[in-house]
C-alpha cells in the first residue's frame, strides 16, 4: 500500500506541473486515486450520483475481491468516499468473489444485485442487498441467492409501466420479470437468443459467434430500449443493442467504447444528470493498475440525432463540472477530484475521514464557488503526531497560492477530533482548491471535514 500511495503521489505532482502549463489541463480520471475500483453501477437519486462500485485488492493476480464500495457526487468531479456498506459477509452463504453488481431505488428501499460464489454449490449466484439508504449499511433481504444458474453481472431496470427486469450472464444473456418487491420474480429464467444480427459476429470462436461477452447494462431513453455490455473477450470493448421491447428483439448497433485502457476487462454504467448523459467505465490507469487492478472513469457524451450512441475513448481529463461546490456549507474531507498519498478510514465521528496523510500530500476540489471572498476556513482535525501538521489551502494547483495556513495540533489520538480555524485572504471566484498538508516525518493528522465562512 505505502509504495503504491507514493507512485500515486509522484504520478500527481508531474500531473500537477503539467496543469501549470497554459493549455494542458489537469486529470482527473480515474475518479477514485486511492484505492482500486471497478465494475461502475450508477444511480441517480435526489439530486445527487451515487456509485456503486467493486474494490479490487492492492497486487491482486486475479479478480479477488472482497466488498463493495459507494461513491457519490453532486458535480461529476468531486466525489464523496462513503466506505464499505457490503461485503462478502452480508451474505452469510457467499463464499467468495464480490464481483459486478447494480443498484436501484423503489418504494423507499435501494436493492443491490450482485454476484457471489454460493458456498454450498460452489458456483456463482445472484444475492441482493436491501437498505433504506443509498449509501448503506446494507443487509442480506433473502438470507439464499435470489436466482443461480453460475453466472454473473446482474443489472435491474424498471420499466415505465413499472415492471421490473433482472438481466445478467456470460457466457449467456438472461433476464426474469422481477416482482414489486424487488425480491422474487414471475415464471423462470429466460435466455435471450445470441443472434449476430442481434449482438454483432465475433470471429475466431464457435463457441461464442455473437460479440456478447459479459456485463450488461439495460436502460430505456426515448422509448427505445439499450444495451451497454463488454464484448468479446479479450481483450474486452464496449459494445451496445438496441430492442423495441425490454425483451427484445436486439439489434447491434456497435462500438461505444474501443479495446483500450490497460485492463483486459471492461464494465460500463450510462445516466443522465444535469442535462448531461454520463458513460461509466473502467481502466487500469492508476500506478500498478491492469487487468485485476482497475480504476473507474467517468465520460460526458451526447446522443446523436437518431438516439444512437457515439464512439468514445478513454480521457485523463474526465467530464467538466456539472456544478458548483459551496465552501460555506460543511465538506466532508473525503469528497475530493484528486488525492495524492491520501488513504480514507472510518471516523469516529460518522462517515469517513481522510488519513494517512504525510508532508506533501495533498487533496484537489473542484470548481469551488468562493464568491465575494472567504474571510476564514476550519476543519475537523485528529493527529497523534507528536508536532502535528500545517493545512497549507491553495488555489489553482498544490504549489498555487497560498489563501489561509490552518496549524494542527496533536490532539491526543488519530480519532480524537478538534476544530481548528485561521483566516483566510484572496479566496474569490471559482477556483480550484487544493488542501496541501505539511509537516515532519511519517503520518501528520487526519482530516473529517472542513467548511469556510464568508
Amino acid at each position: 500500500m505505502q509504495r503504491r500511495r507514493r507512485l500515486i503521489a509522484w504520478v500527481a505532482s508531474v500531473l500537477c506541473t503539467l496543469a501549470l502549463v497554459p493549455g494542458t489541463a489537469q486529470a482527473d480520471n480515474p475518479i477514485v486515486q486511492h484505492i482500486y475500483t471497478a465494475d461502475p453501477a450508477p444511480l441517480v437519486h435526489n439530486g445527487r450520483v451515487y456509485l456503486y462500485t467493486g474494490h479490487d485488492e492492492d497486487g491482486s493476480t486475479w479478480f479477488t475481491m472482497k466488498e463493495w464500495r459507494v461513491w457519490s457526487s453532486t458535480d461529476m468531479v468531486n466525489w464523496t468516499d462513503h466506505g464499505s456498506p457490503m461485503n462478502l459477509a452480508t451474505f452469510s452463504w457467499a463464499k467468495q468473489d464480490a464481483w459486478a453488481g447494480q443498484t436501484i431505488y423503489r418504494n423507499g428501499k435501494f436493492y443491490w444485485y450482485v454476484p457471489v460464489v454460493n458456498r454450498s454449490t460452489n458456483r456463482m449466484a445472484i444475492g441482493v442487498g436491501v437498505s433504506d439508504s443509498p449509501t448503506g449499511p446494507f443487509r442480506d433481504a433473502l438470507g439464499r441467492p435470489l436466482v443461480e444458474n453460475g453466472e454473473i453481472d446482474p443489472s435491474v431496470f424498471i420499466d415505465d409501466d413499472g415492471q421490473a427486469y433482472l438481466y445478467w450472464g456470460n457466457p449467456n444473456l438472461w433476464y426474469v420479470r422481477l416482482n414489486a418487491d424487488m425480491i422474487s420474480f414471475s415464471g423462470s429464467a429466460t435466455k435471450i437468443p445470441l443472434t449476430t444480427a442481434g449482438f454483432g459476429t465475433r470471429t475466431g470462436d464457435a463457441s461464442r459467434p455473437t460479440l456478447y461477452e459479459e456485463a450488461p447494462w439495460v436502460y430505456k431513453r426515448n422509448g427505445l430500449y439499450y444495451n451497454v455490455y463488454a464484448a468479446k473477450c479479450c481483450s474486452e470493448f464496449i459494445a451496445y443493442s438496441t430492442a423495441p421491447s425490454p425483451t427484445g428483439p436486439w439489434t447491434y448497433r456497435g462500438t461505444v467504447m474501443p479495446t483500450q485502457g490497460s485492463s483486459f476487462t471492461n464494465h460500463a454504467g450510462v445516466v443522465d444528470y444535469k442535462g448531461s448523459s454520463y458513460f461509466f467505465y473502467h481502466n487500469g490507469a492508476l500506478p500498478g493498475g491492469g487487468g485485476f487492478t482497475r480504476s473507474v472513469a467517468v465520460e460526458r457524451f451526447t446522443y446523436n440525432a437518431d438516439g444512437s450512441i457515439p464512439t468514445m475513448n478513454m480521457s485523463t481529463g474526465g467530464p467538466p463540472p456539472a456544478d458548483t461546490l459551496n465552501p460555506f456549507v460543511r465538506q466532508e474531507a473525503e469528497t475530493i477530484a484528486w488525492g495524492s498519498g491520501i488513504e480514507t478510514e472510518v471516523s469516529s465521528e460518522g462517515g469517513m475521514n481522510i488519513g494517512f496523510i504525510e508532508n506533501g500530500d495533498y487533496t484537489k476540489v473542484r470548481n469551488v464557488a468562493f464568491g465575494g471572498g472567504a474571510s476564514s476556513f476550519t476543519a475537523r482535525v485528529a493527529s497523534a503526531s507528536t508536532a502535528g501538521g500545517t493545512i497549507e489551502l491553495r488555489l489553482g494547483s498544490a504549489t498555487g497560492t497560498v489563501v489561509g495556513r490552518c496549524t494542527v495540533p496533536n490532539t491526543g489520538g488519530w480519532q480524537t477530533w478538534q476544530s481548528v480555524t485561521c483566516p483566510v485572504s484572496g479566496a474569490t471566484g471559482t477556483q480550484d482548491l487544493f488542501l496541501r498538508f505539511t509537516g515532519g516525518s511519517g503520518y501528520l493528522l487526519n482530516v473529517n471535514w472542513w467548511q469556510f465562512a464568508a
